[in-house]
């Protein structure tokens, strides 16, 4: 895909030595076509990591994409240089008069508050409503997935026993569904998240429908709003490895943590992981854009409620 990002954003280098393509600015001025036009909320700490995972997987459509990567005023990352922040996001408070094509907020390390004390929380929850009717299109993932799904939905989370920590196989309870084409019977996530949502929960909501789950990690993707509301319990946007280096993270900080399970060849951890998810993610992100942004968002942006 031409996805129009800044020309000088880490993910752009490191993309093309993937011989993935990406589009700067200045060459995206040149193509005569309204390019959908996405907000990327990245709560994640290591957010050039992030950038790179979620336009990699943008990146497999033929459609142009401008990417807006937003920030918020209430929270100052400490694992990313404020260098880049300061270059590359933009603050909610610029764009609250905008209008999306589609929205993905990712996931981020605070599953151990309660929402209501997540230091944001404010915030996002303006976000959460800004999105309603500015939004065409919202996906939401691992822990914003369980904060929106809470704040639209009133579906609680639940803590585990131990970290859900590996690639686990999911199923599809719809298979027929437009974000499902291409996919097998059986396929393949990343999790990693100390808590979840109860099926039981969300089957009480009549507004939602759970679309795909495992039988060891649960809820795997739920809708509302047919389709204009995707959330997201794992991590398919996972590069090769990022496993690994929390796993690695973990041990050296002397957390109670296993091994990913079904992740390294043999289950060794000196081997490499066996990458059996990155089909998927490509299908799932390409899906969205296509037959959940694209084919229902309006031609002109302006129009969107």
């Amino acid at each position: 895909m031409p996805i129009n990002i800044p020309d000088r954003l880490p993910a752009v280098e490191l993309l093309k030595k993937e011989n993935i393509f990406v589009m700067g600015a200045m060459r995206a001025l040149a193509q005569d076509i309204r390019p959908l036009r996405l907000a990327l909320l990245n709560l994640m700490p290591l957010k050039i990591d992030t950038e790179t995972d979620l336009v990699r997987v943008l990146s497999n459509s033929p459609l142009q994409v401008e990417l807006d990567l937003i920030g918020l005023k209430s929270h100052t990352p400490k694992h990313t240089p404020i260098e880049h922040i300061h270059e590359f996001y933009i603050d909610f408070d610029e764009i609250r008069s905008r209008r999306y094509d589609g929205l993905i907020v990712t996931g981020a390390p605070v599953e151990h508050l309660r929402f209501e004390e997540v230091s944001y929380w404010e915030e996002l929850t303006q976000i959460f409503d800004w999105a309603k009717t500015h939004v065409t299109a919202g996906m939401f993932i691992c822990w914003s997935a369980q904060a929106a799904l809470y704040y639209y939905y009133g579906v609680e989370k639940y803590p585990l026993e131990k970290k859900m920590f590996g690639i686990f196989e999911h199923t599809l309870n719809t298979p027929l569904d437009p974000l499902f084409r291409g996919f097998d019977d059986v396929f393949y996530a990343p999790h990693s998240r100390y808590t979840e949502v109860k099926r039981e929960d969300i089957e009480k909501v009549a507004a939602l429908d759970i679309l795909s789950e495992s039988k060891e990690a649960g809820v795997y993707i739920v809708r509302a709003r047919e389709g204009r509301e995707i959330f997201i319990t794992g991590h398919s946007e996972y590069a090769p490895e990022t496993l690994n280096n929390e796993y690695k993270r973990d041990l050296a900080k002397k957390l109670p943590i296993e091994i990913p399970r079904s992740y390294y060849r043999g289950d060794n951890p000196n081997n490499p992981p066996l990458v059996r998810w990155r089909s998927h993610a490509n299908l799932l992100f390409q899906n969205w854009l296509n037959y959940l942004v694209y084919q229902i968002t309006p031609y002109h942006i302006g129009a969107i409620r």
